[in-house]
């Protein structure tokens, strides 16, 4: 879960357009406009479990509970991507949690996958402050990645999977790049780590994470870690 920029574009206005229309005739929220503008913001990828191969489907999920508040509703801002596993995970049990278009969440939350190279699969997290907004992140993507029903549990098998095989891949790149002595290469391999470190890429706070967690060895990255 790492941070993303609402910005002002052509289809975040239309978004806001269509939710003003939608709210007029108390429709839905989940207006095409408003799923594109979603899709460009989050560059494709579940805001909560960082997915872009959603292992259901995507959708527009409510940051805060709207529970007929048409404010929250049909609130722009309140509007996030989310994968069907995600979404269905949050409900409206953990609120209120970070808004990661205003917090760097990876930087509130450690994000650790031990052994990548073994198939444990084993995800740790660590809150590093006593917020209760952090708190409850903390709990939600606890959930997220391990799942509390038969169901749930299938499909946070699936995606701790995905982030098994995109960890291995980053660790031999970055393995690659310590040891190769070819400076065209090694140009190569820093580019391509460093665009692994910026929000559009999938599981970018368990890569900062390795970052950060063997920064001895890794310093070349530090600057770009949240320089996206």
């Amino acid at each position: 879960m790492v941070r993303f920029d609402r910005l002002d574009t052509e289809k975040s206005r239309a978004a806001v357009q269509s939710l003003a229309e939608a709210q007029k005739i108390n429709g839905d929220s989940n207006t095409p406009e408003v799923f594109a503008a979603l899709h460009e913001i989050f560059h494709g990828k579940c805001y909560i479990c960082e997915n872009k191969k959603s292992i259901t489907s995507f959708q527009v999920e409510h940051l805060k509970p709207h529970q007929g508040n048409t404010a929250l509703k049909y609130g722009w801002n309140n509007l996030f991507l989310s994968c069907a596993h995600c979404n269905n995970t949050k409900g409206n049990k953990y609120s209120p949690i970070l808004d990661c278009t205003h917090v760097d969440v990876d930087k509130r939350i450690s994000f650790h996958f031990l052994n990548p190279l073994t198939n444990e699969r084993e995800i740790f997290l660590e809150a590093l402050d006593e917020n209760p907004e952090t708190q409850n992140t903390l709990e939600l993507l606890t959930d997220v990645y391990y799942g509390k029903t038969p169901q749930k549990k299938a499909e946070a098998n699936l995606i701790r999977c995905e982030i098994r095989r995109q960890l291995f891949k980053f660790i031999a790149d970055i393995r690659d790049y310590l040891e190769t002595e070819d400076a065209e290469d090694k140009q190569d391999l820093f580019f391509k780590i460093k665009g692994e470190l910026k929000n559009n890429s999938e599981y970018t706070a368990f890569k900062r994470w390795i970052i950060l967690d063997h920064r001895e060895i890794c310093e070349d990255f530090l600057p770009f870690l949240w320089n996206n």
